[in-house]
């Protein structure tokens, strides 16, 4: 999986692409922890380019949004792939996480994981 990180003022992002598994935990957690040294930071995580997710990066996944929540931040999943999209479907956790609309939506209004315009919560 190919990470790559972009900082800036409260605000960071990961972006990933490739197979998000049990391989690839400790390289997620490597590029995400460094980025909640200030309170309140949010991590935005692109997910467009992910073309698998297993339950263990799902796992991370949810461990890293507790440690954002831990310091007034927030993990917020973004350009979900249809793959991530689906296992998030599946498990129900795309009512657990913030989820910022696509690339190809508009602002103001994301998917649900039936690919129908919903409101943003």
């Amino acid at each position: 999986m190919r990470i790559r990180t972009e900082t800036g003022a409260g605000h960071h992002s990961i972006s990933l692409a490739g197979r998000f598994d049990a391989h690839e935990i400790d390289g997620f957690r490597l590029a995400f922890e460094p980025l909640l040294t200030q309170p309140g930071t949010i991590v935005r995580v692109d997910l467009a380019n992910v073309v698998f997710v297993d339950s263990s990066a799902l796992a991370e996944l949810l461990r890293s949004q507790r440690a954002a929540r831990e310091s007034d931040g927030d993990l917020v999943l973004v350009n979900m792939s249809d793959p991530v999209r689906i296992i998030l479907e599946l498990t129900a956790l795309e009512q657990v996480f913030t989820i910022e609309p696509g690339r190809n939506q508009p602002a103001g209004v994301s998917a649900d994981i039936s690919g129908k315009p919903a409101e943003t919560r």
